[in-house]
């Protein structure tokens, strides 16, 4: 309660500074990877989420092995997964997100699948190895297209049609990324009424924030 408390009432500070911040493109490094993250595309930077899904892929052996990382953004999950020898491609609705990663991929010597898309509309391959998400949950209608990285929709729509989507896929392993933030009960309902279940394999609590990682899991 006090975490949250703190939060709103710092909010329109943060928010201030954040946005001039990354008002211009700012840079962003894990490891040997590095990324130039526009000002219209989810910052890395201050969010525990991207650097704890980097952490957790990290000892996975990948090589390869097929990866989607789908809703990319910047992109530094699929270099650096790419990096580890895996087959990657990466999504995003952002086509300034995808221009950016096109760069960072040259920059960095790696290859990867690069598609416009709006969850799995435009991507054609059925059975990856991996799925990774790091998906907006906040329920407030994105107003533009930079928005829909942090806002899921008022009434949960991206989830609605993501859990929608992925029973109709032959993917191994799905993995998305939730905070204690987020409302993780009607993420969870939403699921389930796609006869999916969220299995907690991995928690993280930094600076009094837990995040959670989810395997996505469908009916026996």
């Amino acid at each position: 309660m006090i975490r949250k408390l703190l939060k709103r009432l710092t909010h329109p500070f943060l928010k201030y500074g954040t946005q001039k911040y990354f008002s211009k493109p700012r840079s962003f490094r894990y490891e040997n990877i590095e990324v130039l993250v526009m000002p219209q595309v989810f910052p890395p930077h201050y969010t525990l989420s991207t650097k704890i899904l980097l952490d957790f892929i990290k000892p996975i052996d990948l090589k390869n092995k097929s990866v989607l990382e789908l809703g990319c953004g910047s992109g530094i999950i699929a270099l650096y997964t790419a990096s580890k020898g895996a087959i990657v491609t990466a999504s995003d609705i952002n086509t300034i997100a995808l221009a950016a990663l096109n760069k960072a991929a040259i920059k960095n010597n790696l290859e990867l699948e690069i598609i416009n898309s709006n969850l799995f509309n435009n991507i054609q391959k059925q059975d990856f190895d991996y799925i990774i998400i790091n998906p907006p949950y906040y329920p407030k209608e994105p107003k533009n297209i930079n928005e829909n990285a942090w806002f899921c929709g008022e009434n949960f729509e991206y989830f609605i049609t993501l859990f929608q989507q992925i029973p109709k896929r032959k993917d191994k392993t799905v993995l998305i990324i939730l905070s204690e933030d987020c409302d993780i009960q009607k993420i969870t309902r939403i699921a389930e009424n796609n006869n999916l279940k969220l299995n907690k394999i991995f928690e993280k609590k930094v600076i009094a924030e837990k995040n959670f990682i989810y395997k996505i899991e469908g009916p026996n």
